[in-house]
């Protein structure tokens, strides 16, 4: 591989803020798995309901990365919306020292800043893509105008790297034609590892954003009301933003508040704690891609139990737990039964954090990126 090393831009629509700090962290863990072997800078806008002046240019370096961010005061009106948002992106352009490639997040609306900068400053761009809404039905909201100009980014893209083949299907339905490469989240090992001490208790452990048409956390209560009924001795953790906002309907189902604990959201490092510290990581979804989180419990050498929907399925070793149709509930309780009375054979910890570091570690995805920035620029 050659060994040169690029300034790659970065132009994320979903990324860490001061407004929404952990919008958009796994492609803040892609930035920083390239900025292994490359430059990176970023580029972010996001709307700031806090700020009474038009813009407020921001400029750190977070973990070797050269961090742009521009916050823009809210205003209903779309005409100057679309003024602030490009005389935010020319500032913050500015800013940014003489690069090779530029890598965008989140494919509408600053494709069309990558658009820009290909016709009019010759710079090759990839695509990385997680965003779950181009999945049917719910692609069936992406407006007209959405999907056409959609189309135009995506085939001036030199490669489109959805996390899943599942999703770039779902791009690909939509007539989003161009050359696609899947390359999945990444998962820092160094941080997510094994634990071999064992729990006196079976613990069961939930982590999402707690949106219950998304994570169907309701879904999951109605099973953990279900295992009560079993009397077998274990608790449920769910960790997730505003998670208490369900105590109520936990204790409309009469669940057994010493069994589940509702914990907020907490920082990456205390997600992993709460990995290692678990026997089973359960994952309820009704529609995903390829969530993070599942990779960080195989990572923590943790089994996991998940409804098979979007590209779980494509990163999801026999051994490592069970998939189940979505909405399933009476099958869920029947595989946590079954990883309670130990009746299924799972890999070991090691091995499974071993599959981990092969795939997703920050070596492994830099080097997928970094071969396809090569290829784009020939070098």
């Amino acid at each position: 591989m050659n060994q040169k090393k690029l300034h790659v831009l970065f132009i994320c629509g979903w990324y860490p803020s001061r407004v929404l700090p952990t919008n958009g962290d796994f492609i803040e863990r892609h930035a920083q798995a390239v900025a292994k072997q490359h430059k990176v800078s970023v580029i972010h806008l996001i709307t700031d309901k806090k700020i009474t002046k038009d813009i407020e240019l921001s400029t750190k370096v977070i973990n070797e990365i050269e961090t742009h961010i521009a916050y823009l005061k809210e205003v209903k009106n779309p005409i100057k919306k679309i003024y602030l948002f490009l005389k935010a992106f020319s500032l913050l352009l500015k800013k940014v020292s003489v690069f090779d490639i530029v890598h965008l997040n989140e494919l509408f609306p600053f494709g069309v800043f990558s658009l820009y900068l290909k016709w009019f400053k010759k710079k090759p761009f990839i695509i990385s893509e997680h965003w779950t809404a181009y999945k049917h039905p719910l692609s069936n909201k992406i407006s007209f105008i959405e999907k056409t100009i959609s189309k135009i980014i995506v085939k001036n893209a030199s490669y489109i790297c959805p996390v899943s083949n599942d999703l770039a299907s779902s791009m690909q339905s939509l007539d989003f034609k161009g050359n696609y490469k899947r390359v999945p989240n990444v998962v820092n090992t160094n941080l997510f590892f094994p634990d071999h001490k064992k729990n006196e208790i079976f613990t069961i452990t939930h982590v999402s954003n707690m949106n219950d048409k998304h994570k169907n956390v309701k879904g999951l209560l109605h099973v953990i009301a279900k295992l009560e009924v079993e009397n077998i001795d274990f608790k449920f953790n769910i960790i997730g933003k505003n998670s208490i906002k369900y105590l109520k309907y936990a204790n409309k189902l009469g669940l057994d508040s010493k069994k589940i604990k509702f914990m907020n959201q907490i920082p990456h490092t205390e997600i992993a704690k709460e990995l290692r510290k678990s026997n089973l990581f359960v994952l309820f979804s009704n529609y995903e891609n390829l969530p993070c989180v599942i990779l960080e419990s195989f990572s923590c050498g943790i089994p996991v139990i998940s409804t098979n929907v979007g590209g779980i399925s494509e990163y999801f070793p026999d051994n490592f737990g069970k998939l189940i149709i979505k909405n399933d509930e009476e099958k869920l309780k029947e595989e946590i039964l079954n990883f309670y009375n130990k009746k299924n054979n799972v890999a070991t910890k090691d091995e499974m954090h071993t599959y981990v570091k092969s795939l997703f570690s920050e070596q492994a995805i830099a080097n997928n990126f970094t071969n396809l920035y090569y290829k784009t620029l020939s070098i």
